[in-house]
């Protein structure tokens, strides 16, 4: 729990902050006041400005802070804004509604400056996502694990519910040929959301067919894994000093094949044989490069035997590597791959294909998903960010009232009838917009927490 709080927040603090700074640059670059830079909704807990300095609690109404902008966090962490003078925003300040626009404030400057200010954080979002592809897909590469065979399938599992067993080697689905781990899970979870799929596998040796419902695989698409990968094999990675394991010649990069004369198939299944056998002389057999090894150990009282151990494939794997060039022009296309699947996930909900709750996540999801990649290394950390900051850009263009795409259509409206909307009519559709949002947000948590 602590930990997903801690990758929340850090999450939430870099997205925020990535979008707020494009509006914030962008204001700069067009020479508007900004007022104050918040990281956060509601009161403000602490900031600092160059007339006050670093501050607790609000500001006082009457301090003239003389065109500088307040840094500051506030108490809601759902979000943030930019306070651009003379724009009904967020903050919902309208002092300026019976003066003259001044030269520095938003309203007195051309539409085309008002649209690149109001677009700039989805921008910037966006400019995040293609950025970290980019460069993961130039340090990292594509990894392809030329397999289509699933690992233990247990019967409590969504997959086995889909008609998955154990062990089974997926031919095609809905069709379409799979000769890889990754055209697997895209072909089957991805690109059929929203329809019940055919799939064919060999199972026992014999080649079978079932279909698996669309409702399940909508969950399944919304779990970290939805079954296991294939030919993996329990590695150790480390042994302790002074251990069970190195007293029975454990080493670094040995595989246990055997436990107690029950074969292994996961560093689950090995975990779940030690530490029921405490101090319980057990005999094992590992391989160790192309040797099989045979020997005894004996966990301690605590059920550990002092290694650290992961499920390593043993498959075929294909590695590709991309030039700077290439790598770019790889981040584009998968940006756009997940934009257009966002568009096939909302247009899926909208004709009740699949769940609502299937599809969209709030703050209890997001934590999870959070810690969960960041336990996995900085480079899944790294992919979940960008997802992340692509979704974020993608909703906030929605011509949703208080959102970015709800200020562009006020903007271009404005533009094309050459004069002003009344600002208590922009504010009247800023406040409808914010308690919606609220109400929406509301409903995310609770489907959320409903799902734990």
């Amino acid at each position: 729990m602590v930990d997903s709080i801690i990758y929340f927040i850090i999450t939430i603090a870099i997205l925020v902050f990535v979008h707020e700074l494009g509006h914030f640059l962008a204001a700069r670059i067009c020479k508007m006041r900004t007022d104050a830079f918040a990281i956060g909704f509601g009161k403000r807990l602490f900031g600092w400005n160059q007339i006050n300095g670093f501050t607790f609690g609000d500001l006082d109404k009457d301090i003239d802070l003389q065109g500088h902008t307040d840094y500051k966090i506030c108490m809601l962490p759902l979000g943030g804004y930019v306070k651009i003078a003379g724009m009904v925003d967020e903050s919902f300040d309208t002092k300026f509604a019976n003066q003259e626009p001044k030269p520095y404030e938003f309203r007195a400057k051309p539409t085309y400056q008002k649209l690149f200010v109001i677009t700039a954080g989805v921008m910037m979002n966006l400019t995040l996502a293609i950025l970290i592809f980019w460069g993961v897909n130039y340090f990292q590469g594509k990894q392809i694990m030329k397999t289509t065979s699933i690992g233990v399938v247990a019967d409590t599992t969504l997959a086995y519910e889909a008609g998955f067993r154990t062990n089974d080697k997926i031919l095609s689905v809905n069709g379409k040929e799979v000769n890889d781990w990754e055209s697997l899970l895209s072909t089957l979870l991805i690109e059929n959301l929203g329809s019940n799929v055919n799939v064919k596998v060999e199972r026992n040796g014999k080649i079978t067919e079932f279909t698996a419902p669309k409702d399940i695989l909508a969950k399944a698409s919304q779990e970290s894994s939805f079954f296991t990968l294939g030919d993996i094999k329990p590695m150790v990675n480390s042994v302790g000093e002074d251990t069970p394991a190195l007293k029975a010649g454990i080493q670094p990069g040995d595989v246990f094949l055997e436990i107690n004369n029950t074969k292994t198939a996961n560093t689950q299944q090995v975990i779940s044989l030690i530490s029921t056998n405490k101090e319980v002389e057990l005999p094992i057999v590992l391989l160790r490069k192309e040797d099989t090894i045979r020997t005894t150990v004996i966990p301690a009282e605590n059920g550990r035997i002092g290694i650290s151990i992961a499920d390593t494939f043993t498959g075929e794997v294909e590695y590709k590597d991309y030039g700077l060039g290439e790598s770019l022009i790889k981040s584009i296309s998968n940006i756009g791959g997940y934009t257009a699947l966002t568009f096939k996930m909302f247009g899926n909900v909208i004709r009740g294909d699949v769940a609502f709750e299937s599809s969209f996540g709030g703050p209890v999801k997001i934590a999870k998903f959070a810690a969960d990649s960041a336990d996995a290394g900085i480079i899944p950390f790294l992919m979940f960010l960008a997802l992340l900051s692509l979704s974020l850009a993608i909703l906030n263009i929605m011509p949703f009232p208080v959102l970015d795409g709800g200020h562009f259509v006020i903007i271009l409206i404005e533009g094309i009838i050459r004069r002003e909307i009344p600002i208590k009519l922009k504010l009247a559709i800023q406040n409808l917009g914010f308690v919606i949002l609220l109400m929406f947000m509301a409903y995310i948590i609770y489907t959320d927490i409903a799902s734990l």
